[in-house]
């Protein structure tokens, strides 16, 4: 069954521009979670980017183990290149340079789905 996180942040007023065009450019992290042994653990469904203002929400709908994907995404160099990029732009500085930092930003940031519903629901 899928699950649906988001996060949610500001951007420095002015620098709208500049995040939208770094989120146009991002390409695709590795979807399939796998564990040591090449079990799948978990897979990323989608992920949608909204802004409105300076404030920015990021939603994954994904399905698995939330930890082993959550792990999964720290570690992929393209998430890791745009989460370092939008560091300059942040309105509250974070620090994802450690598990612990990245763990005390999502439980900040973290944002938990009330509804999510699909046709077929």
């Amino acid at each position: 069954m899928a699950e649906w996180w988001a996060v949610m942040w500001n951007v420095k007023p002015g620098t709208e521009q500049e995040v939208e065009d770094l989120f146009r450019n991002y390409g695709r992290p590795d979807t399939v979670v796998r564990g040591e042994d090449g079990s799948e653990l978990g897979r990323l469904l989608g992920t949608q980017v909204f802004m409105k203002g300076n404030t920015v929400v990021r939603a994954m709908e994904f399905e698995g183990d939330r930890q082993a994907i959550f792990k999964h995404l720290q570690q992929q160099p393209i998430v890791r290149e745009l989460e370092s990029k939008l560091d300059d732009y942040l309105e509250t500085p974070r620090d994802m340079s450690t598990p612990e930092g990245a763990q005390k930003f999502f439980r900040d940031a973290g944002m938990r789905c009330l509804l999510a519903r699909r046709e077929a629901d």
